[in-house]
C-alpha cells in the first residue's frame, strides 16, 4: 500500500508511524519543512516536497537542493491513498487540492467534523472528483499535539469512522478500511450527520466541560489546589489541548455542540435551583446523580464490550523506582487479570495509592495474596505510614 500523507501533526505522524511500521510505503508532505523533517526522522515516512515552499530555502528533490527552488508537491509519487490530516479549517480545500493533484487516488482525512467539510468539498470539486473522497474520523488523539507526541500505537483498539455513502466505488472503500485496520484500528461505518451528533457528545462537549472546569482553578489559592486528588485531575485532564485546533474543531461542529451544551445548562440550571436547598431540593441534587450514573453505565467496557463493574483492590506503595513494576509482577504471579488501574499520591507523603480493578471473584484472592507476600492495604496501612 502507497499512502501519501498531508500534514505531519499527532494524527499524521501516528498513522506514518503505523503504517511504515507494517511495511507500507509512506511518503509525508507539509507546508512547514521542519515539521515534516521531524516526523520523517522519527520513522513516519519520506519526504517529499512541501505544498508551499520557504523562501530562501531549500526544497527536498529539487536539482541541486538551492535556495528558492521550487516544485510541484509530492511530484515524482503514485499513491494509493492520499490522507489529508491538516487542521480542520484547511482541510476542505487540501482535500479538493489531492483530488486534483493525485487523479488516481483514493483521498481521506482524519478530520474530527464530517458534514460541514463534505458539503465544502462537494462544492469545490466535480462529481467524479467526490467519488475519490471518503470522509474519515479516527477516534484517537492525545493532549499533546505535533509529531513529537506521536505514537504508532495510537490507533489500536480505537474506533476508526468511515464515512461513505451508496455512490462510494467499492473498491475505494476496501482500500480506506484496509488501511485503517492496518493501523490496528476498529473500523465503524456512519452517516456524516450521525457522526457529528455524536462525537459532540462524546468528544467534544467533555473537552469543553473539562475545560470550562479547569478555568475556575485559575485564580483559585494555591492552597486550594493543593488539595486537588484524581477526580479533578481525570476531569480537567483534556484541559491541556490546544485551543487553536479546538477553537477550529467546535467551530466546525457548532450546531451540534451548542445542541448538546443547551441541554446541558438546562440541568446545570436545575442544579443550581436545587442548591438553594428549597422544598424537593434532595430529591433533584439525587437525580442528577443518579442521572449521571445511568449515563456512565452506558459507556462501552474493554474492547467494546459491554460495560462490567469492578471489584477495587487498593494497594499503598512507595514512591520509588521499580516498585509499580514490582507490584503487576506480583499480580501476575498470582495468576490474576489487571481489567483497569489508576493511581493517585498521597499528599505531603513519598506515597503512591494504587487502585487495582479486577473481577469480583478475583478480589478476595488478590488482596489475601498481597497482604502476603508483604504489600502494605489501607487502612491499617496509612497508621503505620505516619509513624515511620
Amino acid at each position: 500500500m502507497r499512502v501519501h500523507i498531508i500534514g505531519t501533526g499527532l494524527l499524521g505522524a501516528s498513522l506514518g508511524l503505523a503504517l511504515s511500521g507494517r511495511g507500507h510505503t509512506v511518503t509525508l508532505e507539509d507546508t512547514s519543512p521542519t515539521a515534516q523533517q521531524l516526523a520523517s526522522d522519527l520513522g513516519a515516512g519520506e519526504p517529499v516536497a512541501p505544498a508551499v515552499p520557504v523562501p530562501g530555502t531549500a526544497v527536498p528533490g529539487t536539482a541541486g537542493d538551492s535556495p528558492g527552488a521550487t516544485t510541484s508537491a509530492g511530484e515524482g509519487i503514485d499513491p494509493d491513498i492520499v490522507v489529508v490530516a491538516t487542521p480542520p479549517d484547511v482541510a476542505a480545500h487540501v482535500i479538493a487540492a489531492a483530488l486534483r493533484d493525485y487523479p488516481r487516488a483514493t483521498v481521506t482525512d482524519v478530520a474530527s467534523i464530517k458534514t460541514r467539510l463534505l458539503e465544502t468539498v462537494r462544492g469545490l470539486v466535480t462529481a467524479d472528483q467526490l467519488d475519490r473522497y471518503i470522509g474519515c474520523h479516527p477516534m484517537a488523539g492525545r493532549e499533546k499535539s505535533g509529531a513529537i507526541s506521536a505514537r504508532p500505537d495510537l490507533f489500536t483498539a480505537r474506533p476508526w469512522v468511515i464515512c461513505s455513502d451508496d455512490d462510494t466505488p467499492a473498491s475505494r472503500l476496501r482500500e480506506v478500511v484496509e488501511m485503517a485496520e492496518a493501523t490496528g484500528a476498529s473500523v465503524t461505518h456512519l452517516d456524516p450527520r450521525i457522526h457529528d451528533a455524536a462525537v459532540a457528545k462524546v468528544s467534544h462537549v467533555p473537552q469543553v466541560v473539562s475545560s470550562l472546569v479547569a478555568s475556575q482553578l485559575r485564580h483559585a489559592p494555591l492552597d486550594e489546589v493543593a488539595l486537588a486528588g484524581q477526580g479533578l485531575r481525570d476531569v480537567t485532564r483534556i484541559a491541556a489541548s490546544d485551543p487553536g485546533l479546538w477553537t477550529q474543531i467546535l467551530s466546525g461542529n457548532a450546531e451540534e455542540v451548542r445542541t448538546v451544551l443547551l441541554a446541558l445548562r438546562g440541568e446545570l440550571d436545575s442544579l443550581i435551583e436545587a442548591l438553594s436547598l428549597g422544598p424537593g431540593s434532595t430529591g433533584a441534587i439525587a437525580r442528577a446523580i443518579a442521572h449521571g450514573n445511568e449515563g456512565h453505565d452506558r459507556i462501552p467496557g474493554k474492547h467494546g464490550q459491554a460495560p462490567t463493574a469492578y471489584a477495587v483492590v487498593t494497594v499503598l506503595i512507595p514512591d520509588t523506582p521499580g516498585t509499580l513494576a514490582s507490584l503487576f509482577k506480583d499480580i501476575g504471579d498470582l495468576g490474576i487479570n489487571v481489567e483497569d488501574f489508576r493511581m493517585d499520591h498521597a499528599p505531603g507523603r513519598r506515597l503512591g495509592i494504587v487502585d487495582v480493578s479486577v473481577m469480583p471473584a478475583n478480589a478476595n484472592e488478590l488482596e489475601t495474596g498481597l497482604q502476603a507476600l508483604g504489600w502494605r492495604i489501607p487502612e491499617s496501612a496509612i497508621e503505620k505510614e505516619g509513624t515511620t
